[in-house]
């Protein structure tokens, strides 16, 4: 994980990265509560300016979904690669859970980041959007290798499917963090993806 602020060549502070003004906005957020962390709060204790955290952030909600592209990257990244003789629902279960996984050293930050997720309203309407690409992104996949449209039931139901693990993964995650997301959204996924009939 990148350091807070480290030194450039002309000898001043470099800017922090948007990671590390995230993971400082979490620590605020879990110290303080999310509706009593301002902007200024987040900015002042990452080390930035107002207008660099709004460089890298619309609200102080979004923070919490800063290595959400990443993910989607990684999750299509890994579909596409999948050997074309895999079976979808095979893929899916092996495929998802990699997606969201991080390095030990983001382990505190993604557990920190899904208990904000599942508790706080403000930050639970921002997450509509990445939920809704997520489950499109599955849906798509099952539909193309099943030869299919977007309108297929099984296609649809394997991508609501996987939303669905990975909510209740993140959802028992916080509550057994000594357990590893990879394996519990494994499992849950076993359980939920609708089997080629």
């Amino acid at each position: 994980m990148p350091s807070s602020v480290d030194r450039d060549r002309g000898g001043r502070p470099a800017l922090t990265s948007a990671h590390d003004a995230a993971e400082v906005a979490q620590t605020l957020f879990l110290a303080r509560g999310f509706e009593n962390v301002s902007v200024d709060d987040i900015a002042a204790a990452a080390g930035v300016s107002r207008r660099t955290f709004f460089r890298y952030f619309g609200t102080k909600a979004d923070v919490l979904w800063v290595e959400s592209p990443a993910e989607l990257a990684r999750f299509r990244a890994l579909l596409a690669a999948a050997p074309a003789d895999e079976r979808y629902d095979a893929v899916l279960c092996r495929v998802a859970p990699e997606a969201l996984h991080h390095s030990p050293a983001e382990r505190t930050w993604a557990l920190r980041r899904a208990q904000l997720i599942l508790t706080v309203p403000a930050v639970q309407g921002k997450a509509a959007a990445r939920h809704q690409e997520w489950r499109r992104i599955a849906t798509e996949f099952v539909a193309t290798r099943r030869g299919t449209g977007p309108d297929d039931l099984v296609a649809i139901g394997a991508g609501h499917a996987v939303l669905a693990a990975t909510l209740a993964a993140h959802e028992y995650w916080v509550t057994h963090p000594a357990e590893e997301l990879r394996d519990i959204m494994a499992r849950l996924l076993r359980m939920l993806i609708p089997r080629p009939g």
